[in-house]
């Protein structure tokens, strides 16, 4: 696999992973079949491609890309779509937190 194909596998995984945040929101527990399944479909898919990136891509920048992606895009959807807090230090840490993970790219 070539490194251009591992980030792009890294982005559709951390994209998944926010898919199965929110997705456990919607799942209430488990107690709802479609949201359920759909959320374990994504979790199971985003952790297949987790494992395909990191076999080319150093660990701690695949796993904190992957982590950082979740974070960023549930925080974002979580004050979008269940109108969480949209405080001045909250989107600002949200901020530092997508400056980092361009970090990380770019020392990759």
């Amino acid at each position: 696999m070539s490194i251009t194909q591992a980030w792009i596998y890294l982005v559709i995984a951390g994209l998944l992973e926010v898919g199965w945040a929110i997705g456990l929101k919607f799942a209430e527990g488990f107690t709802r079949p479609l949201p359920s399944v759909l959320t374990v479909v994504s979790m199971a898919v985003s952790l297949y491609l987790l494992g395909r990136a990191a076999s080319v891509l150093p660990i701690g920048t695949a796993y904190g890309i992957w982590v950082g992606i979740g974070t960023v895009g549930a925080a974002i959807l979580g004050i979008v779509i269940f109108k969480e807090p949209a405080t001045f230090a909250r989107l600002l840490c949200l901020l530092l937190l997508a400056v980092s993970l361009v970090g990380l790219k770019l020392t990759s």
